[in-house]
């Protein structure tokens, strides 16, 4: 299927069905068989163990009744307190147990989800929506992981329970259990009522979830923007309709869960009133002994604390079941979506030559591309810089260009090699792309730098900071490479992070490097030093500069003049100047502007 044959990608991140989060789980718990036998051993045993005091106390009604020896009672006795003891050790490891299992599955699950989520292209990640995956990961996460530690152990435990001491009422006499069971149809009937409702409506508080947090993301992340056209009002608004949002579909929740309640107590009355209604006929007919019917309603009111626990907790339940279908539809998001393809492809000795041919690009549920017919071409180990408007598409170019999403229509090309047959190791293998978005991860700087280079020498580490001209403050850290830095660790400045992250580019040796505005957040102290070290940088390989200061597309070998997604102008800085057209333009601009601030 070509990419314009393809089916538009959904705007949210898969949902798994139910169906789909048990055979997960049942897969994993197959890959620790013991773990997951002796659990279910020490729960069954430690349910049995709770019930058995219940049917010996109904021996020791019969023993005083028949007027049985006081040797008989303490010997009953002696068992019930060996079972009680007993029953508790067995459910201490049980739950013990549970909550290791729970807690192997979540790790397999997140690791899972994190993966999945890193091997997705950055197009599928913008299109969903950085608060749907942060959402899924984080808070999700979170739930599940509470509800490993207290409802899944309950639910289990009291599950085994209930089936224990029903099988309990009918061991004693099954007309006794089968009074006991008059209550199964209500209790059938209230979730029936409840689950098909229940699972939808947590998954849209989820949902409500994950867009409060993309409300809020993405107002901090354009802070800047948002302050200059004075939209704070319209950002706080829009994240106050959605925590009002998610607040109302909490109570909803909350009351929901409390007619869900009230069904099941309405099932316990019916059940318990059989029991003493059946178990009355039955003595009155000599039918049963008085220690049957007697222990029969206590076995039944055992039901109680069980069933409690299974509602109080089920709506904890039902929380950690709508995440896992979240996270468990994250393991499943479609292949399509990625870039399948080659995965040892390499880069090559020496530069490769960019050809950009035809390229169109819309993104999904946009009316007009935001890339119509672009053509484009960078020799070996040449530099473009790419200039125009806000809007004008040199971001999408310059992602496209490194491997970032496919075209509609068109090609780039590496080389030979076009890059919608790649996946994002191929890519990544090509092509390198530094954004005004950097980052630096807390921990030891050695430790940051060999996320480009793994294998890295601290000779190679220090060599790739002094291109990139880092050398005199590194050297003056405490610690040098392994010094901290980041949350926690050594403060750095917006030069000093732009530095590692070059750093980083230099240590990645793809032999074609796009920058995106990488020099945009420096002051003009350090905007100069800067454009230093990303000449340094991209010394001997083919560049892709999107330039947020003329200067930069100055210093490029040709620039080319975007405009409503078309190039419009191409040529030397000298050439285009020359031209008097819109580059022109915005060089004067640029000029005047820069004497004004002098």
């Amino acid at each position: 299927m070509s990419a314009t044959d393809a089916p538009p990608a959904p705007a949210v991140l898969r949902t798994a069905t139910g169906r789909e989060a048990v055979r997960w789980v049942a897969a994993h718990c197959r890959q620790v068989p013991w773990l997951t036998a002796a659990t279910v051993l020490t729960t069954v045993a430690g349910a049995a163990l709770q019930v058995l005091p219940v049917l010996l106390l109904g021996r020791v009604v019969d023993a005083v009744a028949g007027g049985k020896s006081q040797s008989v009672l303490v010997t009953i006795g002696a068992l019930m307190v060996a079972a009680a003891l007993l029953g508790a050790a067995a459910t201490a490891v049980s739950t013990y147990l549970i909550g290791r299992l729970g807690a192997d599955l979540l790790a397999r699950l997140r690791e899972g989800a994190v993966r999945a989520v890193l091997a997705m292209p950055s197009a599928r990640v913008e299109q969903v929506g950085r608060g749907d995956v942060l959402s899924r990961v984080g808070d999700d996460v979170a739930v599940i992981s509470k509800g490993i530690r207290s409802a899944v152990p309950t639910v289990f435990s009291a599950g085994v329970l209930v089936t224990i001491a029903t099988a309990g009422m009918f061991g004693l006499d099954w007309r006794l259990g089968l009074a006991g069971a008059g209550a199964l149809p209500a209790y059938a009937l209230a979730l029936r009522w409840y689950l098909p409702r229940s699972a939808p409506l947590y998954r849209r508080q989820r949902v409500a979830q994950a867009d409060r947090a993309q409300a809020l993301i993405s107002g901090l992340d354009g802070i800047d923007t948002v302050r200059a056209y004075r939209l704070e009002g319209a950002f706080r608004e829009r994240v106050t309709r959605e925590s009002w949002r998610v607040r109302d579909l909490g109570i909803e929740v909350f009351r929901f869960f409390g007619r869900f309640v009230g069904r099941e107590n309405r099932a316990e009355f019916i059940g318990l009133t059989l029991i003493i209604v059946v178990g009355y006929a039955l003595l009155e007919a000599d039918a049963a002994t008085l220690g049957e019917v007697s222990a029969a309603p206590l076995l039944f009111h055992r039901l109680f604390t069980p069933l409690g626990a299974i509602m109080f907790t089920f709506d904890e339940a039902q929380k950690s079941g709508a995440s896992l279908t979240r996270l468990v539809g994250v393991l499943g998001e479609d292949a399509a979506d990625r870039l399948v393809g080659d995965e040892s492809v390499g880069a090559a000795a020496g530069p490769y030559p960019v050809t950009v041919r035809g390229l169109t690009f819309t993104y999904p549920g946009a009316g007009e591309p935001v890339l119509s017919d672009v053509d484009l071409t960078i020799p070996a180990g040449g530099s473009l810089a790419l200039v125009g408007a806000t809007g004008a598409g040199k971001t999408t170019l310059a992602a496209l260009v490194a491997g970032i999403g496919t075209p509609q229509e068109g090609s780039v090309r590496v080389g030979a090699t076009d890059l919608a047959g790649l996946d994002g190791a191929g890519a990544r293998a090509l092509v390198s792309i530094l954004t005004q978005e950097t980052h630096v991860f807390s921990g030891p700087l050695a430790d940051d730098l060999r996320l480009a280079a793994p294998r890295a020498t601290d000779a190679e580490l220090l060599g790739a900071l002094r291109t990139v001209g880092a050398g005199q403050w590194v050297d003056a850290l405490p610690d040098g490479l392994n010094t901290p830095v980041g949350e926690g660790g050594e403060r750095l400045d917006v030069t000093k992070v732009a530095q590692i992250a070059l750093a980083r580019l230099v240590l990645g040796r793809a032999p074609v490097v796009v920058l995106d505005e990488s020099t945009a957040e420096a002051g003009s102290e350090g905007a100069a030093e800067l454009e230093r070290a990303v000449l340094a940088a991209c010394a001997g390989r083919t560049t892709l500069f999107v330039a947020h200061r003329l200067t930069q597309a100055m210093a490029a070998d040709r620039i080319a003049v975007l405009d409503g997604g078309r190039v419009v102008e191409e040529g030397t800085h000298a050439e285009l100047v020359a031209l008097g057209g819109r580059y022109a333009r915005l060089w004067r601009a640029w000029r005047e502007g820069s004497r004004a601030g002098c």
